[in-house]
């Protein structure tokens, strides 16, 4: 989770998911994705490689 980024709501985040700066999450987060935005949407899918290097 980036920083000032915010959770509202009852829903479910997915695994591996990377939360922008100041976003905010009002919906259900697949896993393996990026968010962003204000209300936070999917900018980006696939991050396993991301994981496989160690950055998440």
């Amino acid at each position: 989770m980036g920083p000032g980024s915010r959770l509202l709501g009852g829903f479910k985040v997915g695994n591996n998911v990377i939360i922008g700066a100041n976003a905010v999450v009002i919906n259900d987060v697949p896993d393996n994705c990026v968010v962003a935005g204000i209300p936070a949407k999917v900018i980006k899918t696939n991050v396993d490689k991301w994981k496989e290097a160690g950055i998440i």
